[in-house]
């Protein structure tokens, strides 16, 4: 905590009690104001702890955040309700006696939060077991159920608790959370019958008519509208953006099985909160006498089967009141409102129990069985000190408890601050405060005090109201110097003052209480013996009502007894406390009301707290952790004190110029009178800090830098000797296989004609490796490259004919895919002429001639001309062209024939060839026929013919040609004067085909035939 107090003017300071102006509300409210703005939302007065509500999520809660606080010193750390929970933890244990932390504050304050948030702490710091896991999860579920049925929405929360709870936790001997115990105090019943504009009813209602399931809804006769029932709508708010009643309805529902509540318990339990809301809408109307009279059968008739009473009786009972008079009982009829009244006592009344049961029950699960002497640590949630404009009864009992605790609070403090005192012999200074054992007993105090009058007034016979109450409270109270009315008071005070009001001056200031009201509201008629739900309470309505009403007690004296029950649990343990503050009623972030929380600064009582913690000393610790923290300050102490750490301290104050009154020297700490003597110390501490920092960073990086400079020298050491060594190893390996390799190489070309064995295996792969590197690195461009082929090896000679015979087909083939059609015509051409050229050099000329002038020739093959007088056969060469056709001898045109004059079959005169038709035989028959078609464009004149064909030889003289199959192929002039074919067929030809066919065009007036 020390260490915080160099930001503490822009953060403000850990612990209230280091303040100077510590009698000073502004001081107080700047220093809350100051750290609520940095996110830190808690602050010390001593061991108390204060919480400021951040409206909003501070990543403070985590279990990284827990683990920290986890065994540590109090003040060591921020100020943190871990460090309070754990401090109470290890207190406990090494004591080894009871603690409780007390949790007070307005509603929104925090206090629900700041309960879980402990019993968090605790289910995640203790040991584990499976055992211990159920008992810390029924430790943790039994919030959900009780918020359900305690906590409403409010105008100032959403969640509200509208009870006081008080839970003891149970560790056994290791620290190990085995059970726990539930206490409530003054449940606010009233709310059960209405609520404020703004305001809900409590949460299990419309959990469960939002989330029951349908036949739930069925059995219960609900249905899922909270518009339909009058205790849920009065507050005009039955839905809230902030509240998901559908999930914390499953989340009950796992709650109540978790804490092992029965299937039939559970129905019950639904069922008589159920019968509340029937019994809200049970109406009333006035007979001709004004009594009232009952119409709501549907509702009765559900009332009494959830309740288990019969309709007659329950009829009665809200109907009439039972007056006993000695032996005798007589009923008598109530009005209609006196009987709107009954009925909502009776709901509260229903209410009340049915809490009470459950609570029973939630203890019933945490009891721990076993009988060993356990510690406890218990939680105190309760409402803190409430003023509003219109105060009732509610008020008044919190306002009572407020001061009760008040009173206890002060005499703790007192005690525990006399008790360190005596402890330390220091001698003990008397602390003025207020004493509010007056208000305590104005309210309290048998036969004369507010409550004892309210008891006579509800149980003395006749008509007793709630102006016949202030008529008595005025009579017993009327000197009281914390007491006043309307009719007591002053002519100034009296203007303040209503008819049906009094007022009481309580420590934290001045409360109006408005006496008359509304009947839920009413001081005398809480829970009236007048009226006639005792009498239904004594039957069997169901499991959780079988109680008999021997002897009513009201409200207020079971309150009184309850806190002072409370008291003396709390007086037997040590408080720890924690004051929760809320910083605006907007509920947003940020924003911090002065006037509000000096309202609340004020009814929590925590000036007056700072007071008495300020008595005598503000600052205190133990020797040794005053001499760790500040032994740097003196030479004589830094840097290791030798001797007891009290003459260590002596020493250390001496050199630091303390005057006498402004320290003590206790048995075991050292007290400090002033803050500011602590601040002085604290600032010349920064400043010594900086150089001892200096002196550390130099003395601490010559230390490192020189041990640095040592380990480098031994690690280049070492790394040398390691380098040097692995390069020998690999050099000596590279030697060793390098003679290896040589000696196998020699082995190798030594044998290397020899067959393929161990010795030259290595060797010859190597040989063909290397050839078909150096072939891949070498191979020929092109198909005319027939030099660059690498002579291969022996061993290589038949796989280089066979790579070579690849490589040129590779070649081949790629150059002709690289042909365009026109250039692999021209190739096809001079292929032609290169076989011209073979046979019949003379015509080159010829060939040279056509292709240097238009039209180029297209087509060229040998053929065989026949003349027309004896078919004598010469050699010819036919050549194509795109217009005409030429039959060339030894480079000289012996004829032309025109494309354009080619007819069908018939023959036709010409008189460009009047020669006759031609006749010729080729060998590549197909070839020239297809070519010829296509060039004249005259498919249609290609005609197939068997056995003759007749041809012209002139005009006017015809020759035939005779084909017919013979054992050799031969041509000649028969006898008959014809020219006879003669051609071989195979015997596959004569199978499938038949005789030879001829075939006959028509061209120029000329007849072809082949």
């Amino acid at each position: 905590m020390e260490g915080a107090l160099t930001a503490r003017d822009r953060v403000g300071i850990q612990d209230f009690v280091l303040l100077d102006s510590y009698t000073s509300e502004s001081a107080f409210l700047d220093n809350l104001r100051k750290r609520f703005h940095e996110n830190l939302i808690y602050t010390y007065i001593g061991t108390l702890l204060v919480s400021v509500n951040p409206y909003k999520e501070l990543g403070i809660y985590t279990k990284k955040q827990m683990d920290i606080y986890m065994g540590v010193n109090f003040f060591e750390l921020p100020p943190h309700i871990y460090a309070l929970s754990d401090n109470a933890y290890r207190t406990m244990l090494m004591e080894n006696n009871n603690h409780v932390i007390l949790i007070s504050g307005e509603s929104g304050a925090g206090k629900t939060e700041s309960s879980k948030k402990i019993l968090q702490f605790y289910a995640v710091s203790c040991p584990r077991t499976s055992l211990l896991d159920n008992v810390r999860d029924r430790l943790l579920l039994s919030n959900p159920v009780l918020e359900a049925f305690g906590n409403a929405k409010t105008l100032k929360n959403d969640n509200s608790s509208r009870f006081g709870k008080y839970m003891d936790i149970q560790f056994d001997f290791q620290g190990e959370a085995v059970g726990g115990h539930i206490l409530s105090y003054l449940l606010e019943k009233s709310r059960v019958v209405h609520q404020n504009h703004g305001e809900r009813n409590f949460h299990i209602f419309y959990q469960l008519v939002e989330g029951a399931e349908d036949g739930l809804l069925r059995w219960l006769g609900l249905e899922r509208n909270c518009q339909l029932y009058r205790y849920l709508v009065q507050g005009q708010c039955a839905k809230v953006s902030s509240i998901s009643d559908k999930t914390d309805w499953r989340t009950v529902r796992k709650a109540l099985s978790v804490i092992e509540i029965s299937e039939a318990d559970t129905e019950h339990l639904f069922g008589v909160i159920a019968s509340v809301l029937h019994l809200g809408n049970i109406r009333f109307e006035a007979d001709a006498r004004g009594y009232a009279t009952l119409n709501s059968s549907t509702e009765m008739h559900w009332l009494s089967k959830l309740l288990g009473v019969h309709v007659q009786v329950l009829r009665e009972g809200l109907t009439h009141r039972k007056i006993e008079a000695r032996a005798e009982e007589v009923l008598s009829p109530l009005t209609a409102e006196h009987a709107i009244y009954a009925r909502d006592a009776l709901a509260k009344a229903i209410y009340g129990r049915t809490f009470a049961w459950l609570v029973n029950k939630t203890n019933e699960s945490l009891a721990n069985k076993d009988s060993t002497r356990k510690t406890v640590i218990g939680l105190l949630d309760i409402y803190g000190f409430e003023v509003f404009h219109v105060n009732s009864f509610e008020q008044f009992c919190i306002n009572y408890c407020n001061e009760k605790l008040q009173q206890l609070f002060i005499q703790l403090t007192l005690k525990s601050e006399q008790e360190e005192y005596e402890a330390e012999g220091i001698e003990w200074e008397a602390v003025p405060f207020f004493n509010n054992k007056i208000i305590c007993d104005l309210v309290e105090e048998k036969h004369r005090g507010i409550i004892s009058v309210l008891d006579e007034e509800c149980l003395r016979p006749g008509e007793a109201s709630d102006l016949t109450f202030l008529e008595k409270l005025e009579e017993k109270l009327g000197g009281h110097p914390h007491f006043v009315t309307h009719k007591l008071a002053d002519q100034k005070t009296r203007k303040t003052l209503e008819r049906g009001d009094f007022r009481l001056l309580h420590y934290a200031g001045e409360v109006t209480y408005c006496v008359v009201g509304k009947e839920h509201s009413s001081w005398s008629g809480n829970e009236p013996k007048s009226f006639s739900f005792c009498n239904i309470s004594t039957l069997p309505c169901s499991n959780l009502l079988q109680t008999r009403c021997l002897g009513f007690l009201q409200v207020a004296t079971q309150f009184k007894s309850s806190l002072a029950g409370l008291t003396e649990i709390l007086m037997s343990k040590e408080p720890w406390y924690v004051r929760c503050l809320k910083p605006n009623n907007s509920k947003q972030s940020g924003c911090f009301d002065d006037v509000l929380v000096r309202h609340q600064v004020k009814y929590l009582g925590l000036m007056e707290h700072l007071r008495v913690r300020r008595a005598g000393f503000a600052y205190r610790r133990r020797f040794e952790v005053f001499l760790q923290r500040y032994k740097a300050l003196c030479p004589d102490t830094w840097p290791h004190w030798k001797g007891k750490p009290a003459d260590g301290v002596q020493r250390l104050v001496i050199h630091l110029g303390y005057r006498p009154d402004e320290y003590k020297m206790g048995r075991t700490k050292i007290f400090i009178r002033h803050p500011r003597t602590l601040f002085a110390t604290e600032d010349a501490f920064e400043m010594c800090k900086h150089k001892l920092a200096t002196r550390i960073q130099a003395k601490y990086r010559g230390y490192r830098v020189k041990g640095a400079f040592h380990r480098q020298r031994d690690a280049a050491t070492k790394i040398e000797a390691c380098w040097r060594g692995m390069q020998a190893r690999k050099e000596r390996e590279r030697r060793t296989w390098a003679v290896k390799v040589i000696k196998r190489f020699i082995k190798g070309f030594m044998n290397r004609n020899q067959p393929v064995c161990v010795d030259n295996a290595e060797y010859l792969t190597f040989v063909r490796q290397n050839y078909l590197i150096r072939l891949k690195e070498n191979l020929p461009k092109n198909l005319l490259d027939k030099n660059t082929w690498l002579t291969p090896p022996p061993i290589m000679q038949e796989a280089s004919r066979i790579l070579h015979q690849l490589y040129v087909r590779l070649l081949v083939r790629k150059y002709v895919r690289g042909l365009s059609a026109q250039r692999k015509a021209q190739v096809q051409y001079f292929c032609c002429v290169l076989i011209l050229i073979q046979s019949h050099l003379s015509l080159l000329s010829f060939l040279l001639y056509l292709s240097m002038s238009p039209p180029l020739p297209q087509y060229s093959v040998l053929v065989v001309k026949y003349d027309r007088n004896g078919f004598r056969p010469r050699q010819r060469q036919l050549v194509l062209t795109q217009a005409a056709a030429y039959l060339v001898e030894e480079a000289k045109i012996k004829q032309r024939v025109e494309y354009g004059s080619l007819k069908e079959l018939c023959v036709l005169s010409c008189s460009v060839c009047p020669q006759g038709d031609l006749v010729l035989q080729c060998d590549h028959l197909f070839e020239l026929v297809t070519k010829l078609s296509m060039l004249a464009n005259k498919a249609s004149a290609i005609k197939v013919v068997q056995g003759s064909i007749r041809f012209d030889i002139h005009p006017g003289k015809e020759g035939f040609v005779d084909f017919r199959s013979g054992q050799e192929t031969m041509v000649y002039r028969a006898k008959n004067g014809h020219l006879m074919v003669v051609s071989v067929l195979t015997a596959d030809h004569l199978k499938k085909t038949s005789p030879l066919p001829s075939a006959k065009s028509s061209l120029s007036g000329q007849t072809f035939f082949m």
